[in-house]
């Protein structure tokens, strides 16, 4: 009911706007009647938005900050209603018509002014720093001073030369200036600020009626022979219109969320740059007319490049210092410090290519149970753990000795110049730095890995000596773990257990033991579902439940994860369509589908992805499938399938950001629509390099025009700094649990409450 009547203020505020243009048009050449008349839509205009702008204040389904820019819009009108009343009185209220504005009229219109710009200035901006603050203040000084330049060479210099009244001209000049100022600010708002609170469309609108409004006190001079006549009356229903319509539109986002803008698209960027042309061609002009004003405009040149420069210079400073962290992070481990693989792999081949024959040794490092500490006490907890066992592994490590971190709770150590034996004793030194408690995140923990070991020699390669190694470390896992395996021919009792779990995830995967849930992708501002991730279960005859990580593993090495990723595709797409059955424009607006490098390399995956989403009735806009970073790398040719699925209207996003081989070459050459920030770098009491690498990613997505979601979010400060930061998006326990079906369903009533 609201969201009509606010769409009825937009009707009424039409009428009143046809109505003042007609009395304008009327008069315009000389009076035709009463002049009260003329003024008649001129206040009342102004009630529709502030009555439409106090519905929206007051409805809960908005954020706070949304609420509070438009209880201020509402005051700003009703300033403005009693500014035109006031203005209505200036103009007709003396024996002979005026077009001068009285010092009350002014004062109330600058009231009505400043509120609204206090009303944007207290939105917060998705900036990731000072340094981003200070180019908005750049720009909108760029904008500032050709625009006070251009009033004072065609609108006062004019008018003081013919007007006796300077403090009246004055007067008009610096409120048009403030109206000015505010629309840049708008316009910065829309460009910047990532409207994580006011719809986009509201704040264009408001952008464009305040150049509207600074443009009439321009036009105003054409009129001044014609003292009935005055501009606001005009001016003010026709910006009302657009005050109406951005409440309309913001209202509108209740159930109609607007897409997320391409961040590679900057538009206020250009405007500097338009004022710098602007501000040059008045100063040629003027030079070449010999106008008596040609220092100002000099001087306005001057200070306008100047400002140009600076703004430059602080550009290319800060994507200097983030392109060493996004460097550095290519080759560390975000959450550990430690080399990643990336690195690890550079080192070991690097080893086994140098002359003289040295022995070289590889321990692959896996925390047992490592996942009853995630699920008991927390990723939190978890990821405490891991950093504390990255400190003590370098710590039992000769100097030289390369320690890196896998992936998850995988870790790997290279010994150069060390034989079997050598590797033998490293690896007992690992061991019992481990064997010590471990004080993760208040939690005393015990810590046990399986260490396997492989050592090579000069010829020898990389991946053999690791596909070793990690037999070995299955070895010592399979004989009760906290111990460690040098690799020995013949060595495939290890993976015995695996070969047979291969086996059953072949019949489970015809047998329908399989089953998937969802977990909630959400929106930060407003905390409602906007999409899910779907993630497979195997519900095991004799075993119960089968975590993912154990057996998405033995299905990447079997193959099986071709057939398995198949029918994850198939089943995401089925439950969607029943839920637009179901729930209609309340159903998840994406599904997102882990998919593997070999399932991209197969044949026909497109085929695949085009026939889920013909059967079903699935739109391809609402599939997302996701990759690792380091399925991404290991693409090769098959990376040709992802733009086969982009051209299918398929989105594509980069999983785990950061935890892989993260770097500006392979976000230029993946075709990729989003990314997914790891949560490795939502850490609590992170600071320094780290503790900015949320932010640093977030304007790595913006420049190269990629959208960007936030996982692992477990707290609510985390999801209010992603929010600060300008994140729209995140997923994480702290929002929900990864989902059945129908509990999806009941979700979609409102906002996905926090536990």
């Amino acid at each position: 009911m609201a969201g009509k009547k606010v769409d009825r203020a937009v009707l009424g505020s039409v009428v009143l706007a046809v109505y003042a243009v007609a009395a304008f048009l009327v008069n315009l050449g000389g009076p035709r009647g009463p002049l009260v008349l003329m003024w008649l839509a001129t206040p009342v205009s102004v009630v529709l938005p502030a009555l439409a702008s106090v519905r929206i204040a007051r409805t809960g389904g908005f954020a706070g900050p949304t609420r509070r820019f438009w209880r201020h819009l509402a005051i700003c009108a009703a300033l403005a209603g009693v500014g035109t009343v006031l203005n209505a009185f200036d103009a007709i209220g003396g024996p002979v018509p005026s077009q001068q504005l009285g010092p009350v009229t002014v004062a109330v219109y600058g009231a009505a002014v400043l509120t609204l710009l206090w009303g944007l200035w207290r939105l917060p901006m998705a900036t990731t720093g000072c340094g981003e603050r200070l180019r908005i203040g750049l720009d909108a000084g760029t904008v500032l001073i050709p625009a006070a330049v251009f009033m004072w060479h065609y609108q006062m210099r004019p008018q003081l030369e013919v007007s006796g009244n300077r403090a009246g001209v004055l007067a008009i000049a610096g409120f048009t200036l403030v109206l000015e100022l505010v629309a840049v600010f708008a316009i910065a708002k829309v460009a910047l600020s990532g409207h994580a609170f006011v719809a986009r469309g509201a704040l264009r609108l408001f952008g464009l009626g305040m150049l509207m409004g600074a443009a009439s006190g321009l036009l105003q001079r054409f009129i001044l022979d014609q003292p009935h006549l005055s501009l606001p009356q005009v001016t003010v229903p026709v910006v009302m219109i657009l005050a109406s319509a951005g409440a309309a539109r913001q209202y509108r986002t209740l159930t109609e969320p607007e897409a997320v803008r391409d961040a590679s698209r900057r538009p206020f960027s250009v405007l500097p740059y338009l004022a710098v042309a602007g501000i040059d061609a008045l100063l040629l002009a003027s030079i070449g007319r010999g106008e008596d004003d040609l220092a100002v405009i000099a001087v306005a040149a001057v200070v306008l490049t100047a400002l140009v420069v600076w703004r430059q210079v602080i550009a290319f400073s800060e994507n200097a210092r983030l392109v060493q962290r996004l460097d550095h992070n290519a080759t560390h481990d975000a959450l550990t410090g430690l080399p990643n693989r990336a690195l690890f792999n550079q080192r070991l081949a690097a080893a086994l290519a140098a002359p003289g024959g040295r022995p070289v040794s590889a321990a692959l490092v896996d925390l047992d149970d490592f996942k009853i500490v995630n699920d008991t006490l927390g990723h939190g907890s978890g990821d405490a753990l891991l950093v504390a066992v990255s400190t003590r592994l370098a710590g039992s490590v000769r100097p030289g000795d390369l320690v890196a971190r896998l992936g998850g709770d995988e870790f790997v150590v290279l010994l150069e110049d060390a034989d079997s034996a050598e590797a033998g004793r490293a690896a007992q030194r690992m061991v019992a730095a481990l064997a010590e408690p471990v004080d993760a995140d208040g939690h005393e923990l015990l810590v046990r890995a399986s260490i396997g070991l492989a050592t090579g020699s000069a010829g020898d390669e990389p991946g053999e000596l690791l596909r070793l190694a990690d037999i070995a470390m299955y070895a010592a896992k399979h004989g009760g773990g906290g111990a460690y395996r040098c690799y020995e021919p013949g060595m495939t009792g290890a993976v015995a257990g695996s070969a047979a779990l291969g086996a059953q995830l072949r019949q489970a995967i015809a047998g329908g033991e399989l089953f998937l849930e969802y977990q909630p992708i959400v929106t930060l501002d407003d905390g409602r579902l906007s999409g899910v991730e779907a993630l497979v279960r195997w519900n095991h005859p004799a075993r119960g439940t089968v975590p993912p990580a154990e057996f998405i593993p033995v299905a990447e090495r079997t193959g099986l994860i071709v057939p398995l990723g198949e029918w994850v595709l198939r089943e995401a797409c089925r439950q969607l369509a029943a839920w637009t059955a179901e729930l209609g424009p309340l159903a998840p607006g994406a599904v997102h589908v882990n998919v593997s490098a070999r399932q991209l390399a197969a044949t026909g995956f497109t085929d695949q992805v085009a026939a889920a989403l013909a059967d079903f009735g699935v739109p391809p806009s609402r599939l997302t499938v996701e990759i690792t970073e380091t399925a991404a790398v290991s693409l090769g040719p098959a990376v040709a399938r992802l733009e086969e699925l982009r051209r299918l209207g398929v989105r594509v996003a980069l999983d785990d950001f950061g935890t892989g081989q993260s770097s500006l070459t392979l976000l230029r050459d993946l075709p990729v629509d989003e990314l997914k920030l790891d949560r490795s770098f939502l850490q609590r009491g992170e600071s320094g390099r780290r503790g900015s690498m949320p932010a640093a990613v977030l304007a790595l997505a913006r420049v190269v025009g990629l959208d960007i979601v936030a996982e692992g979010v477990e707290e609510q400060a985390q999801a209010d700094r992603l929010a600060a930061l300008g994140y729209r998006t995140a997923q994480g326990y702290h929002f929900a649990r990864p989902l059945p079906p129908d509990a999806v369903a009941r979700l979609l009533s409102g906002p996905v409450a926090a536990p």
